[in-house]
């Protein structure tokens, strides 16, 4: 069952309004809800018709700190000319703001198209832009945010989805199974990431956006410390090994316009992917509350949904095997 009463629920275009115009704006129009489940995004437009992202942060799941480091790492970024929307701050230099219980940031929007991954300037133009954040995201680190742990966050995604209702007897057997054996192959693998360094957190083309063969990166909420390869590897998505070689050579020539990639953390790749698809499900588990995931994921509830992800998952185990002598 989903609460009627999350606190998301209040969060109705009247009160988006208020909370932007009580910072100085006057807003002629209503806010456009776009298509974001983990916080709330509106863009809107203001008098002077500069257009705006609003961006409400789900309440409880980071605290003033991690939010406002994510807000210094953007500022550092647009310092360094790196193609990013660092938050607007008033005459005070405050870039977090609260409304009736709501934490609240604007950004300048950035507008564009997502890349083509089959598109080899796109892949440069996206390793280069991926590069420049990294040169600036290796001179300090974080230390409130998160470090990625592939352990710990492994053990918390499968502990959130055998604590939900969704999976049948049989289920939640396969499932366990198949959880284990990937993280025993993933202790066998070894995790011993060269360096951790402040990253975007999740590069997917959602958060990727322009146009003419440049873009610029938005949506730092994952931003945490990890190994470069984390900001890569969701750009890898070619099925052959020749196109996917492609892709990798054209995002390392761009990346290294700015900063060497270590080519040792390309073991990482799969290992990541683990994660992905593992915490992927245990994030939808554990938002279920939020009345906008049913409604945007009703297939949760489904069992062959559940049969599919143990499938993906016992494929995913095939993957970490090591190759044969």
């Amino acid at each position: 069952m989903t609460d009627s009463l999350h606190p998301f629920a209040r969060l109705d275009p009247s009160r988006v309004v208020a909370a932007v115009e009580s910072l100085g704006f006057w807003l002629p129009g209503e806010p456009f809800a776009l298509n974001s489940y983990e916080n709330r995004v509106f863009m809107l437009h203001d008098d002077e018709r500069r257009r705006w992202i609003a961006k409400f942060y789900r309440p409880g799941r980071w605290s003033n700190e991690q939010i406002q480091e994510e807000h210094d790492f953007l500022d550092e970024l647009a310092a360094a000319d790196v193609a990013v929307a660092a938050p607007w701050r008033d005459d005070g230099g405050v870039s977090l703001h609260d409304a009736e219980g709501f934490r609240f940031a604007l950004y300048p929007q950035i507008s564009g198209q997502a890349p083509e991954l089959d598109n080899p300037a796109h892949l440069f133009a996206l390793g280069e832009v991926i590069g420049a954040m990294h040169a600036v995201g290796e001179q300090q680190g974080f230390s409130h945010r998160r470090r990625l742990d592939l352990d710990e966050m492994l053990s918390e995604a499968c502990e959130a989805v055998l604590a939900s209702p969704w999976l049948e007897r049989r289920q939640r057997q396969a499932y366990r199974q198949v959880t284990d054996e990937l993280q025993r192959a993933l202790a066998d693998r070894g995790w011993a990431p060269q360096a951790n360094i402040r990253v975007h957190g999740d590069c997917h083309l959602g958060n990727m956006l322009g146009r003419d063969d440049t873009f610029g990166l938005v949506d730092f909420d994952d931003c945490l410390m990890a190994p470069a390869v984390q900001d890569i590897w969701m750009l890898l998505s070619g099925q052959q090994s020749d196109e996917w070689q492609m892709q990798l050579s054209e995002v390392i020539e761009g990346y290294e316009q700015h900063r060497e990639f270590d080519r040792r953390e390309l073991a990482l790749i799969e290992p990541l992917r683990a994660l992905r698809l593992i915490r992927h499900s245990a994030w939808l588990v554990a938002r279920w509350a939020d009345p906008a995931f049913p409604m945007a994921f009703p297939w949760l509830a489904e069992s062959r949904y559940w049969d599919q992800h143990i499938r993906q998952l016992e494929q995913q185990r095939r993957w970490l095997d090591p190759p044969m002598p």
